[in-house]
């Protein structure tokens, strides 16, 4: 199991874009993102930090629902 890397925003952001995510809007500090799944819309906000916290950037995959491994292989 790989450790969870301290990563700037700008890198999670494009990640997750790879995933299929769209940034909606910016407002301050905050980066927010959505991506639609069947018939349902999921939402998450990144923190436009450098870098984000280990512990924050566990949190936002557990929203997002992508396992680190695959969260990896999109950096």
């Amino acid at each position: 199991m790989s450790k969870m890397p301290e990563l700037p925003y700008v890198a999670i952001v494009r990640a997750l874009q790879r995933d299929g995510w769209t940034v909606v809007r910016q407002k301050g500090s905050h980066v927010r993102l959505q991506k639609r799944v069947g018939d349902e819309v999921l939402k998450l906000t990144v923190p436009a930090h450098r870098p984000v916290k280990r512990s924050t950037l566990s949190h936002i995959l557990k929203q997002a629902r992508i396992d680190l491994e695959r969260f990896l292989d999109l950096i």
